[in-house]
């Protein structure tokens, strides 16, 4: 397996090239295991260590968006490789996917976890919840909506670059987890899939507690 780069200083602030995202996605989702999400604003810099990802395979995976073929929605998983596809469930929580593999395969993984790196306290203000409760700990973090709204994440990201330094929403290196370290499981969420929700595209770094439940 083809692991993505990493920094000697265990610190990258290059995003990674987009070489490493147009590749089997499987390979991606798990290679992306201990790379940091890096989202800047005019005020602050957040910071995690991806800790649990889910591969989606394209329109012949009845788990995945373009499923349904290509549409409006759909549109920047058909794009280069190393995009943001960010799209709203519920009505209310945004969720992030790296676009993967070449232009015109609708491929993505789902970032679902990451541990906080950098700027914790701002990610807690971010997540203050309906009730007017600031979660805090693991809560911060430790799913797809939760770390959108942490990290200010929303559909304004929506297609964008990854791979370029000056963005606002950036993936760089980091130490990656060994393999013995990575678990695989199905994908969470998606019993209308058939066969396809009991695949083992869903990966995670072993006892990090920032893994969602």
């Amino acid at each position: 397996m083809a692991r993505t780069p990493q920094a000697a200083s265990g610190v990258m602030r290059d995003p990674l090239p987009r070489s490493v995202f147009e590749r089997d996605t499987v390979d991606v989702a798990r290679s992306l295991l201990g790379c940091t999400l890096v989202r800047r604003t005019a005020t602050h810099v957040l910071e995690g260590i991806i800790v649990e990802t889910e591969a989606y395979l394209g329109e012949r995976d009845l788990g995945c968006h373009s499923a349904r073929g290509r549409t409006p929605r759909t549109e920047p998983m058909y794009g280069p490789p190393g995009r943001a596809y960010v799209y709203l469930i519920y009505g209310m929580y945004h969720c992030l996917n790296a676009v993967t593999r070449g232009e015109g395969e609708p491929e993505a993984v789902l970032v679902r976890a990451v541990r906080p790196k950098r700027g914790e306290k701002q990610m807690s203000a971010n997540r203050v919840t309906r009730s007017g409760r600031t979660p805090d700990g693991v809560a911060l973090t430790n799913g797809p909506g939760k770390l959108c709204q942490a990290f200010e994440i929303d559909l304004s990201l929506n297609n964008a670059d990854l791979c370029k330094s000056e963005n606002p929403l950036i993936i760089t290196g980091g130490h990656q987890p060994p393999d013995e370290k990575i678990r695989t499981g199905p994908r969470v969420g998606i019993d209308y899939a058939g066969e396809w929700a009991a695949k083992p595209l869903r990966f995670w770094v072993d006892g990090d507690r920032y893994v969602s439940r």
